[in-house]
């Protein structure tokens, strides 16, 4: 080929894109235009189906079943971030003792249903009536509340402790030998060069960790405690009006955007320094 062709070859414009749109795009649209249509067809069924006497009678309920549901995942939430860190330790030790601990009790907690640990739980301990009283547990084995904070607490233990681990892990072997060059001691380049950046990692697992925990708070209900999903049952019951259950939904919903917008905005704002 001569250099004159080369030249020429070199100053061709680009190929044309085909024409059309791709596959992908038509499917995005028509699956966005059927959550549209259903959209509007949930905006016309509760028009239609408005109650006003209904909605003054439960409504104020929905907030205190919110409340019920907020402090629960709150609660277990802290509980189970306190409970991971020795988790995570078990897991993440040399000793095989304590790796085997860690490892059954999270192979535990992860692999059976949060549903049947809360019964466990609450109709478990329940059975042993004598033997709680005798050791002062009773009191708090027979409230339906203490035991639901007790499962969530236990089984989110396990997830957090493997975000965890996996976050710290996930920081490369070299910080912890130059935090060792600076003097530094284990706990201080935990504290304050590991722990910073896996955070940062574990942020968004964290996040669905939560989000999970606020939509599985609804088999609460099912051991008596009036959560949202609880007076939601609750309302039914009473009225047998089918839109009790869309606005739960639609509360649900609304929480579990609420949250995700939250921790986008937060990694954002942690994440800054990286974007630059």
């Amino acid at each position: 080929m001569s250099a004159a062709q080369q030249t020429t070859d070199d100053m061709a414009p680009p190929p044309r894109p085909p024409r059309g749109w791709p596959r992908a795009r038509i499917v995005g649209y028509c699956l966005m235009g059927l959550w549209i249509l259903a959209g509007l067809a949930l905006v016309g069924y509760l028009a239609a189906a408005w109650n006003l006497v209904w909605f003054e009678k439960y409504i104020p309920t929905y907030f205190s079943g919110l409340k019920v549901t907020l402090m629960l995942v709150v609660i277990s939430t802290v509980l189970g971030a306190i409970l991971s860190l020795p988790i995570a330790y078990a897991r993440m030790s040399g000793n095989k003792v304590l790796s085997a601990i860690g490892y059954g009790y999270v192979y535990f907690f992860r692999g059976t249903p949060l549903l049947a640990q809360t019964f466990l739980i609450y109709y478990g301990f329940g059975s042993f009536r004598p033997q709680l009283e005798a050791i002062g547990l009773w009191s708090f084995f027979r409230e339906a509340w203490y035991c639901a904070i007790l499962a969530f607490s236990l089984n989110t233990s396990a997830y957090q402790a493997e975000i965890l681990r996996g976050a710290i892990n996930s920081v490369p072997k070299g910080q912890w030998e130059g935090a060792a060059s600076l003097g530094l001691h284990k706990l201080q380049t935990l504290r304050k060069v590991i722990l910073p950046q896996a955070m940062i990692v574990a942020l968004r697992p964290y996040s669905n960790e939560v989000i999970l925990m606020v939509k599985g708070s609804a088999v609460v209900s099912l051991i008596t405690v009036a959560d949202l999903m609880g007076v939601t049952r609750l309302a039914f019951s009473r009225s047998y009006d089918f839109q009790a259950y869309i606005w739960a939904a639609l509360i649900y919903f609304a929480l579990v955007e609420t949250l995700r917008n939250l921790v986008a905005w937060i990694e954002r704002r942690i994440t800054v320094h990286l974007e630059r």
